[in-house]
């Protein structure tokens, strides 16, 4: 399926938002508190999602270590970045009710098949409240088969991190250092995003 259709139904399965050219949109999250998400265009009964590029990308000047904090993997185990010490980590954070987040998320797919002969790690930190099976449910239905199942249900690692909103994605080096940070969806699977994330991680 190209990708384009796909984009789309992906979209249309998403949270719809009343109003036009939002920046950032005010919604309520289901089962929890009101949320930001970033939302660079719905249209009333349409989401409408611009896909940006990597020009999108804010340089964490100087580098730094992110703040310690902890999430979840698919069987509950509890992780760390730590626990990828040694890789380039593109992280990001993300739930299947956010509409952007949706739109990304196939070339976030296809970002992880090109990079991992390098060493780079995509990892999706879900806070959806629902847990692994929520997920798990989200990427069957929508062919999603080459990301792992992460967990960030009470947003402990967005806070920590400093999220803004959704959704957001750190890059981190293989340091361990924040090298810059992405707040909405970007074509992650171009050429010129992966260029640039490669110089970024070392």
């Amino acid at each position: 399926m190209k990708l384009a259709t796909r984009r789309a139904m992906l979209a249309g399965g998403g949270v719809v938002a009343a109003g036009t050219l939002a920046a950032v949109a005010l919604l309520r999250k289901p089962d929890g508190p009101a949320i930001h998400m970033l939302v660079p265009g719905v249209a009333s009964g349409v989401p409408t999602v611009k896909v940006g590029t990597i020009e999108k990308l804010v340089r964490t000047e100087p580098p730094a270590i992110p703040a310690a904090a902890g999430f979840q993997d698919g069987d509950g185990t509890a992780r760390t970045l730590g626990d990828y010490a040694g890789r380039g980590l593109v992280v990001n954070l993300w739930a299947t009710w956010c509409v952007p987040c949706v739109v990304e998320m196939p070339e976030l797919q296809e970002l992880a098949r090109k990079v991992a002969g390098a060493g780079v790690l995509v990892l999706p930190l879900s806070s959806d409240r629902g847990g692994a099976e929520v997920v798990r449910r989200f990427y069957a239905a929508n062919r999603i088969d080459g990301l792992p199942v992460l967990l960030d249900p009470r947003g402990d690692a967005a806070r920590a991190w400093g999220a803004r909103g959704l959704p957001t994605t750190l890059v981190i080096d293989r340091q361990g250092r924040e090298r810059g940070r992405v707040e909405g969806a970007i074509d992650w699977a171009s050429p010129a995003t992966i260029a640039a994330l490669t110089r970024l991680v070392g």
